[in-house]
């Protein structure tokens, strides 16, 4: 069985299998206590929906202890068994497994929030950032999405908004809103990768709608078009050559720059895919899990890119 006090003395391994050292596991440990303790506490209903009748905590204790609970749930983010398998590593039935790893993952989901799912007032105005692109000083966020494949849902009808004709493949869709740094500011809903375009997506985010007076936007070629709904947002996107009408010199040195300040989401997104749930096919039935899955993730990364931050490119 995988038991913290063996793998601490890994370091290596330990943060293969975690995402993490020790130390920042013990950090987040700590957080996590916070966070159960705050949701039970809140809770008035029991885990089958019926109505509390005993104090918080009460009741038949798990199996294992909140620090084996959390680690349970990062081995399953970080290297993405099945829950078969899991359950062996932890001496668990698989259905236990799995429910240690839900609840554990809702935990998790309340311990930090983004910048963007904050009220109004509290947002940042842009004199206030200590670190923008030279290049493009008003630039607040790197906008893009990300795909992820899942298993082709039964039936033509339940398989079509699924079907993902730029990927050849049957996907999820994440829009992920990063700051110049790279820290994730906000995660969409997870939608089918077929029936949503990347532009219909930020729409319906309203992320433009919330920035600051002033404060720019940057995204790639496949937001072409965005201008038509946000004319007053100032935007930074590449050209796009077209048939019979190539980019001119200044237009290729112009995407170079945005390529250079762009690539910060790209390198935020290879910190996402390092937890290989979000990897590989994501197996689960109910794809509305992905959501919770992709923010849990995005929070953890959020917490490594705070003590080693990204390397970034602005010209």
């Amino acid at each position: 069985m995988f038991a913290y006090e063996t793998l601490a003395r890994y370091p290596s391994a330990f943060r293969s299998l975690t995402g993490m050292t020790p130390a920042e596991f013990d950090s987040l440990l700590t957080a996590f206590h916070a966070a159960l303790d705050r949701r039970q506490r809140a809770s008035r209903t029991t885990r089958r929906g019926q109505p509390r009748r005993r104090a918080a905590g009460a009741g038949h204790p798990h199996r294992h202890d909140n620090r084996h609970r959390l680690l349970l749930a990062l081995v399953w983010l970080r290297v993405y068994p099945t829950y078969e398998l899991l359950g062996f590593f932890f001496g668990l039935h698989k259905r236990n497994a799995q429910l240690n790893v839900r609840d554990a993952l809702a935990v998790l989901d309340t311990i930090d929030d983004f910048p963007f799912d904050r009220p109004d007032r509290d947002r940042k105005k842009l004199g206030s950032l200590t670190a923008v692109m030279a290049a493009f000083p008003a630039v607040r966020v790197i906008i893009d999405s990300k795909e992820q494949r899942v298993h082709r849902p039964r039936g033509y009808d339940a398989q079509k908004p699924y079907y993902s004709g730029k990927k050849k493949a049957h996907t999820v869709k994440t829009q992920v809103v990063v700051d110049p740094c790279g820290r994730i500011e906000s995660v969409s809903a997870s939608v089918p990768g077929g029936a949503h375009h990347d532009l219909p997506l930020l729409c319906g985010s309203g992320v433009l709608e919330q920035l600051a007076g002033g404060a720019a936007a940057m995204m790639d070629k496949g937001y072409a078009g965005v201008r038509n709904y946000y004319p007053d947002t100032p935007l930074v996107i590449p050209f796009k050559a077209r048939r019979g009408q190539p980019l001119t010199a200044e237009q290729g040195a112009f995407n170079r720059e945005v390529a250079r300040g762009r690539i910060v989401v790209e390198h935020t997104m290879a910190q996402l895919n390092r937890f290989t749930v979000l990897r590989q096919v994501f197996r689960a039935q109910q794809r509305g899990r992905h959501g919770l899955v992709i923010r849990v993730v995005a929070k953890l990364v959020n917490r490594r890119l705070h003590l080693k931050p990204l390397k970034t490119y602005a010209a």
